[in-house]
């Protein structure tokens, strides 16, 4: 049953990202069309802001999936409502903590931001800050109940849960941007499915998993204990916020709303890129939890290592070749011609983050061993190296700048300093890895090269490049079949579409 889940989990990943991309190429351009350039640039400016208070989760959530799965594997329901009691207590802290810091940002926007902004839009942001620090101090304490789901590898509820979120936010919001309410109304409706989808995941954790708290024993060695363990992945919170949101901060100041709004919807593309890789590895956490608790020895890391890179690679792959040959006509027909320059700054990002993504299941395997470390000190360096080129060439080449910042940082630290790692200290067997992505990156390189060629027979012409990317990924499907996939990759599609027929006859 957990395997199906995890298989499920897996499908649906995709499913949520499918959703999220027909919301991105049909719901975003219209938010932005009817907010307009400056206020949508000002509603991303203060989500990014408020984003940064997400980090005072401490990397918590990761500690209490592991620590839960621990316990589950241990059949200890004691151990159990104990962390889970703490951790809601905790939880209930930080969101009080993240509220006082929202009024403190509130405070000094002003200063903050007074000579970017015009008058209207500070008093604007001050509205926005407020319902988004509102959001954050309930979502802290309902969060955890997220974390138990994950734990327990009931992964096609949550999955549903975010299905009903994708949804539903743009069926209240559409009708009333056509009355007229802007991004405040925006924020209010995002505030209130949020809320909506924690209290349904607190009733799952009441009445199927039969979760219990208790909450008078604080057991401190074990709080102890856990810290320590979250401290470094709290770094890396830090340092995941700095990356992906230190960028609009800093052209806000530097260049005013309407940069960051080009920037924004680049960052948008990005995120579907992020969320296409970690639609595998995000459901992986608790088997690899329960692999180190059985001592899986270093070839099985290296085995899920390699297994899940390749996989992730192929469908990466597909999606930044694709968006090279047709992402700039894209975002034009989407956006308008004066975002024209968010295609190259997609690119840009994407790029410099396609060798973490097809190797985000070392995250994982380094939680679990409580290796972390030295992943967060490296982590500490690219943030510290991608302010300082920002915020040097923002001045410099403009927003394009501050992409090639962000870029140069990530490349050296994930894509460099922790491949060595991996190989010298985890044994992961990095050459074998790239020796196999580089066997399959020849079908990937063909593919691109016969999408240029039809590009140029078939030109583009405003919706007329569907067909083209239609016929872009049949000829990558055939080359990576043939000549980039391996038996046990093939075999794998060819059971998932044989038990989807066999689904189909038992239907009929």
């Amino acid at each position: 049953m957990k395997i199906n889940e995890i298989k499920w989990g897996a499908i649906l990943s995709y499913v949520v990202i499918g959703l999220n991309m027909i919301v991105g190429i049909t719901y975003l351009p219209f938010v932005t069309g009817m907010l307009g350039q400056s206020e949508y640039g000002l509603y991303s400016l203060v989500s990014s802001i408020i984003s940064y208070l997400t980090v005072l989760d401490l990397g918590f959530s990761s500690a209490i999936i592991i620590y839960t799965a621990k316990y589950i594997a241990q059949k200890d329901k004691e151990k159990q409502k104990t962390l889970h009691g703490m951790f809601f207590i905790i939880y209930t802290v930080i969101g009080a903590i993240a509220g006082v810091i929202g009024i403190i940002l509130l405070l000094n926007i002003d200063n903050i931001f007074g000579s970017s902004l015009t008058i209207a839009e500070l008093e604007k942001a001050k509205m926005l800050m407020s319902i988004l620090t509102f959001n954050l101090i309930i979502t802290f304490p309902l969060s955890i109940f997220n974390s138990i789901i994950s734990a327990y590898e009931k992964f096609v509820f949550i999955k549903v849960i975010n299905i009903v979120r994708i949804i539903l936010t743009p069926l209240i919001m559409i009708p009333l941007l056509f009355l007229g309410y802007k991004s405040i109304a925006l924020v209010i409706v995002l505030t209130i499915v949020n809320i909506i989808c924690l209290l349904f995941n607190m009733l799952y954790c009441y009445k199927k998993l039969d979760v219990k708290f208790i909450f008078k024993k604080f057991d401190k060695p074990l709080f102890k204990e856990i810290f320590i363990f979250s401290f470094f992945i709290f770094l890396n919170l830090i340092i995941d916020r700095i990356n992906w949101s230190m960028d609009q901060f800093i052209i806000g100041i530097s260049l005013g709303t309407v940069s960051v709004a080009i920037y924004a919807v680049a960052s948008q593309f990005n995120q579907f890129y992020l969320m296409f890789s970690t639609a595998i590895s995000g459901v992986l956490l608790p088997k690899i939890s329960k692999m180190e608790e059985n001592k899986a020895t270093d070839k099985e890391y290296t085995d899920i290592f390699i297994q899940t890179g390749r996989i992730q690679y192929i469908i990466m792959a597909l999606i930044m070749t694709g968006f090279i040959l047709f992402g700039s006509p894209f975002i034009i027909k989407l956006f308008g011609f004066e975002y024209h320059e968010s295609f190259t700054l997609a690119c840009i990002l994407m790029l410099s983050v396609t060798i973490p993504l097809i190797q985000n299941v070392g995250i994982s395997i380094l939680q679990v061993k409580n290796l972390h470390k030295f992943r967060s000190l490296v982590f500490l360096g690219i943030a510290v190296l991608n302010i300082i080129l920002s915020v040097v060439l923002v001045n410099i080449y403009g927003v394009i700048g501050a992409a090639i910042g962000t870029a140069t940082a990530l490349i050296l630290g994930q894509g460099i300093i922790l491949n060595i790692y991996y190989y010298k200290k985890i044994n992961i067997n990095i050459p074998e890895f790239w020796r196999q992505i580089l066997e399959m990156t020849i079908p990937v390189l063909m593919s691109l090269l016969i999408g240029i060629i039809i590009v140029n027979l078939i030109p583009l012409n405003k919706w007329s490049f569907i067909p083209q990317i239609i016929l872009y990924i049949i000829v990558y499907v055939l080359l990576m079949w043939n000549l980039g996939m391996n038996e046990y990759e093939r075999n794998g599609c060819k059971n998932l579409l044989a038990r989807r027929k066999l689904s189909d006859k038992c239907n009929k």
